[in-house]
């Protein structure tokens, strides 16, 4: 899923990973649990408090690729959910103050919870909205914010 905000590539790498803006825009996550110098770095795993509906649960975040102004891939887990995520910047044609990101999550097709499993699909609808949210809320906080 993608979207294009109305800001440049530095503008939207800085909302990705300043850990202060995170928690600004990301209306899930809370505060970042042990802030770690440099963030994001390669293996360096980090913590954030973030809420999954009405459950508070710690999302584990650990960047495998990072390239700033370009991608930021890293290994999810959140609860019982494991999935890797990649945030993409490249710049509209012909359009240097927009910026288009795309946000793709890899999980596998099954997911244990209590008592049973969510099925793919199942894992596919939460996952496009998770995505959804957060490209909104990301454009917005670009768009609109300080």
């Amino acid at each position: 899923m993608s979207t294009v905000i109305g800001a440049g590539r530095a503008r939207v790498w800085r909302a990705l990973t300043a850990p202060d803006e995170v928690v600004r825009w990301d209306e899930r996550t809370v505060a970042l649990v042990d802030p770690p110098d440099g963030y994001p770095r390669v293996g360096e795993q980090v913590r954030w408090r973030y809420r999954l509906g009405t459950v508070r649960v710690i999302r584990h975040e650990r960047p495998l690729e990072v390239a700033p102004g370009l991608r930021l891939r890293s290994s999810i887990l959140l609860g019982g959910l494991r999935f890797d995520e990649t945030y993409t910047l490249t710049p509209e044609p012909g359009e240097p103050d927009r910026t288009r990101l795309a946000i793709k999550l890899v999980s596998s097709n099954a997911v244990p919870v209590v008592s049973g499993l969510l099925d793919r699909f199942d894992v596919r609808r939460l996952a496009a909205k998770l995505v959804d949210s957060r490209l909104r809320s990301l454009q917005r906080w670009c768009e609109d914010g300080p």
